[in-house]
């Protein structure tokens, strides 16, 4: 008797905030042990990463701003710094991480057919890290896709400025893209849970979006693995 085929590894997109990358807390320390977890993640199976610009990008997008440019140039400027946070991380892994970051989606398919994990960073005009991540996840058919931001999940409500805000374990597509349509408008630099484009491409393709506080390493492997974790989920597996 044939013996029985073992099942193909599952592909997980994973999208790294700017704000988790760089916070100056410990900063180095963190990259390293974040490394080791892709290295890792990414031999048992593809693993595609996208690194945000954070406080960084908003920083110069702001400069920008005050220059008179345009939200195509801020946008762009925007994208040049989360591809200089992804050239860093794809450092710190080594190789079998292609060391020359993927400029757009399908270049970076291409390479994760030859290599895992594959870092990069924006793409272009009009789209966000997450947004990148989730096109990402469509064309790579992903089981799941992993938010790591630097708030530990969902609430119906800012936890920064009420108290009585709870966090909400799961969501259905249609709750959640209320709640990102209602609280982003597009412009370059925003900051907010999750990027309405990626919502909508998301609910569309019925791939589950996992949200985790990133520098929560223990956590954020479990999210990454398919395994029980702290944060929400939107939509199902």
């Amino acid at each position: 008797m044939a013996p029985r085929s073992r099942s193909a590894p599952e592909t997980v997109v994973v999208s790294v905030g700017g704000s988790v990358l760089l916070t100056g807390d410990h900063d180095v320390e963190y990259v390293r042990r974040l490394a080791t977890l892709l290295r890792a993640c990414g031999q048992d199976g593809p693993l595609a990463v996208t690194t945000g610009g954070g406080r960084t990008a908003r920083e110069y997008i702001g400069l920008g701003r005050e220059l008179g440019f345009t939200e195509v140039e801020l946008d762009e400027v925007g994208i040049d710094v989360t591809r200089l946070h992804a050239r860093v991380l794809a450092g710190a892994i080594g190789p079998p991480t292609p060391d020359r970051v993927p400029t757009s989606v399908r270049e970076a398919v291409h390479e994760l057919h030859r290599a895992s994990p594959v870092i990069l960073g924006g793409t272009e005009p009009g789209h966000t890290t997450d947004g990148v991540a989730a096109l990402l996840a469509v064309r790579l058919r992903a089981a799941r896709l992993v938010n790591a931001t630097d708030v530990d999940g969902v609430y119906d409500r800012d936890p920064r400025a009420d108290p009585r805000a709870r966090r909400r374990a799961t969501l259905s597509w249609k709750e959640f893209r209320t709640l990102v349509h209602a609280s982003t408008s597009g412009e370059a630099g925003q900051n907010f849970v999750f990027d309405r484009l990626g919502a909508d491409l998301l609910a569309r393709a019925q791939i589950p979006l996992l949200i985790v506080r990133g520098r929560d390493l223990r956590n954020l492997e479990a999210a990454i693995r398919g395994r029980p974790f702290d944060g929400s989920r939107i939509g199902s597996e």
